[in-house]
């Protein structure tokens, strides 16, 4: 089982995005979030729960209670929402525009 520091650092990395990155999107400093990913400190539950919607995951992943991936994501889809969710409303509905042009296009 790893450490809960291990699972930060695998889970963004696999997603693609820094620990800076993951600190802004949740709401906290690059330093605060850099005590959880080196093992000094743990968040309280609330942050908890923030940082794992950032890294698409659950809390019970992060805690090692859960295996990556067993909450039926998979890591593409991950990555796709946690770069959508760092979008403004009109950079997604472009990005929506783009999805169902390819749709149609590969549907025929």
């Amino acid at each position: 089982m790893d450490s809960f520091s291990d699972t930060l650092r695998r889970r963004a990395a696999d997603l693609g995005i820094s620990n800076a990155e993951v600190a802004r999107r949740a709401g906290l400093t690059e330093r605060r979030y850099g005590n959880y990913v080196s093992g000094r400190r743990e968040p309280d539950l609330a942050t908890l729960v923030r940082i794992a919607r950032v890294l698409e995951t659950t809390p019970n992943v992060l805690l090692g209670f859960e295996e990556i991936g067993s909450n039926g994501g998979d890591a593409l889809r991950a990555k796709i929402n946690s770069a959508v969710a760092a979008l403004g409303n009109d950079d997604r509905e472009i990005l929506a525009a783009c999805a169902e042009a390819i749709v149609k296009l590969r549907s025929g």
